[in-house]
């Protein structure tokens, strides 16, 4: 039992017994009204006949009818009841009696008026005089193992001819003189019509069977075998097996499901391996604070007791000279320890002002030897009037070092050069201020950190256009215009554009585009107003009034570039990401993460220009106010 509820309790049995299902009853249906009406349309042609014939017999008896020649019109009914079609010919009077017949044995009796077959003309004792032909016939059987036979009368008229005729048989008063019946064996026909109803049996069983084998086919390639493979997937996840892979993915949404469980199993094993690492550095935050504890022990020490020395040995220069390098040494390794702590340590920034040009020779002196030991040549290009700007020091600090460590790595042992330049610019907002944050009438999030442009997670919106429906992810960046689009979108359609949440419109019906007329679409920024935009993106129109009303902003820039092995394309969007590296097992990628914190906390920005064999140079921007 619980077997058979398995095997039939499958999607792709229950799709091939719904549409089979559904095939019997469309076709049972269309080969009962085939097989009804191709019965009618046989016997309304036999019925045809049958009037044609009627009226043929009533025209040849017309003449001897005349001359009252009553054995000449027995002979012509015998000869025309010897037809094997024709089941029997008669003439019946007006007051029912057989007068000729083909069956000789008939002649001289009574029908009775009341019979189904004399009942639509004698309705009421009222004789009608015109009867239409569909109701001059009938169906009837002999017994019930006889064939059917089909009867149609045709009123004999009494016409001046008749009542002028020498045998003066009838008064010019009456106007129906008699009836001629006609039976014909409808043998033949309800044969065809067998015959008909075995084919039609054989077409819908025929049908209804390749249906069902076409249908099996396409649903278990279509059906059955991508979610036996989704499910054979999902039981390779449950029991811990984070690197399977659906391979073969089709073009059609299970395809996209594929698409969409390979896309969750990688972020979901990217996920285990950040919490492995996070558990790991969190380990390591507490070694490296115990080890900077007891390092710091010792080297208070050495450091106390090598300058007590120097202020004993005054009258000794060589000493005085070694004991000096140990001080020197001993002072280095506290400011070594310490930034291993800050670089460790997020901790909230404590600004005040400072020179950069200092910081960053400070970060230079903590990785001085790695670049004698990389043969890395240092070009510094610093600004001698830049100004000061207010900011937390060792996190700066933190930046640079780890910026330094980087080009140092790229460059390799082979040697190279990492230039450091600062400069004080000013920029217009549009173009280098990051949306951080936008929210639709709802308040539900546009913010998408699945989907980054440059580096910084967009905005996503549902967009609809000419019948297709789908996503677009908006740059980040105001004044910027590296959007994607999820489907096939024709700038010159009708848009609309929406909360991916909601579905609330985000066009203002009220405001139309200034560069091209088109629709625009307004987002709200919370507690920095609205930013609006071309919402059939034939242009480059934005406004941000919040921003736009404070003018250009000045900044200090730091360009640091490295001759190194450079970044590819397809990794410029992730080097930001917490635990991407490049480096393997040498990095842990969380340096660049957390410059980027770093310089978002100080509301500056950082962007990268790198090509693969030639260098990179990472620009930092940080305001002045």
């Amino acid at each position: 039992m619980i077997l058979a509820i398995k095997i039939f309790g499958k999607i792709s049995l229950k799709l091939i017994g719904v549409v089979s299902a559904t095939a019997i009853l469309i076709i049972g249906v269309y080969s009962y009204f085939n097989v009804t009406s191709q019965s009618d349309v046989l016997l309304a042609e036999v019925e045809r006949h049958a009037n044609q014939l009627s009226e043929s017999v009533k025209n040849s008896t017309r003449y001897v009818m005349l001359l009252n020649q009553r054995d000449h019109i027995q002979e012509m009914i015998n000869r025309i009841g010897k037809d094997p079609a024709i089941d029997n010919v008669r003439i019946l009077n007006k007051e029912g009696e057989i007068i000729y017949s083909a069956h000789p044995e008939d002649i001289g009796k009574m029908l009775d008026k009341q019979a189904e077959s004399c009942y639509a003309c004698h309705a009421e004792n009222k004789a009608l005089e015109k009867l239409p032909i569909q109701q001059r016939t009938r169906i009837f059987k002999t017994h019930s193992e006889s064939s059917r036979i089909l009867g149609i009368i045709n009123p004999i008229y009494n016409e001046k001819s008749c009542y002028q005729a020498d045998c003066h048989a009838h008064s010019a008063n009456a106007k129906v003189l008699g009836v001629l019946d006609i039976t014909i064996s409808l043998s033949e026909v309800d044969e065809q019509i067998h015959q008909n109803e075995i084919r039609e049996i054989l077409f819908a069983v025929i049908s209804i069977t390749a249906i069902g084998f076409i249908i099996g086919f396409f649903v278990k390639r279509w059906v059955d075998h991508p979610v036996r493979e989704l499910v054979n997937a999902t039981d390779q996840v449950a029991a811990g097996n984070l690197n399977y892979i659906i391979k073969n993915l089709s073009t059609d949404e299970l395809g996209t499901l594929g698409k969409s469980f390979n896309h969750m199993i990688k972020k979901l094993d990217e996920t285990s391996q950040q919490l492995y690492q996070s558990t790991k550095m969190a380990s390591l935050g507490q070694l490296a604070a115990g080890v900077a504890h007891e390092i710091n022990n010792p080297l208070t020490g050495v450091l106390t007791y090598s300058s007590f020395l120097l202020k004993r040995t005054k009258d000794n220069p060589q000493m005085q000279e070694d004991l000096n390098v140990i001080v020197r040494e001993t002072m280095r390794s506290r400011e070594i320890v310490k930034g291993l702590l800050d670089f460790a340590r997020q901790s909230t920034p404590k600004k005040s002002s400072i020179d950069v040009n200092d910081i960053i020779n400070r970060a230079v002196a903590v990785v001085n030897n790695q670049l004698k030991l990389n043969k890395v040549n240092l070009v510094k290009e610093f600004d001698p009037s830049l100004p000061k700007i207010t900011a937390d020091a060792n996190q700066i600090q933190q930046v640079f070092l780890n910026l330094f460590v980087n080009g140092i790595d790229a460059i390799g042992q082979n040697g190279g050069i990492l230039t450091v330049k600062t400069s004080q610019i000013s920029l217009s907002p549009s173009g280098i201020t990051q949306i951080k944050n936008a929210v639709c009438a709802k308040t539900h999030s546009l913010i998408d950190t699945e989907h980054k442009i440059g580096g910084m997670p967009s905005l996503r919106m549902k967009i609809k256009s000419n019948g297709n429906e789908g996503f677009v992810n908006i740059d980040p960046v105001y004044g910027n215009h590296r959007h994607y689009f999820g489907i096939a979108y024709d700038k010159n359609s009708s848009v609309n554009l929406a909360c991916p949440v909601c579905d609330i419109s985000f066009l203002d019906k009220n405001s139309k585009c200034p560069k091209c007329g088109g629709p625009i679409y307004k987002i709200q920024i919370p507690n920095q107003g609205f930013i609006e935009g071309c919402a059939s993106f034939k242009d480059d129109w934005q406004k941000w009034d919040f921003v736009d009303r404070a003018g250009e902003k000045k900044f200090v820039e730091i360009n640091v570039t490295d001759s190194g092995c450079g970044i590819p394309s397809e990794n410029l969007n992730k080097i930001f990401e917490p635990f991407f590296t490049t480096k393997g097992q040498r990095g842990t990628g969380l340096g660049l993460s957390v410059i980027w914190g770093i310089i978002d906390n100080h509301n500056g920005s950082i962007t990268i220009e790198s090509t693969v064999g030639t260098g990179t140079t990472f620009s930092v921007r940080l305001p002045q106010q």
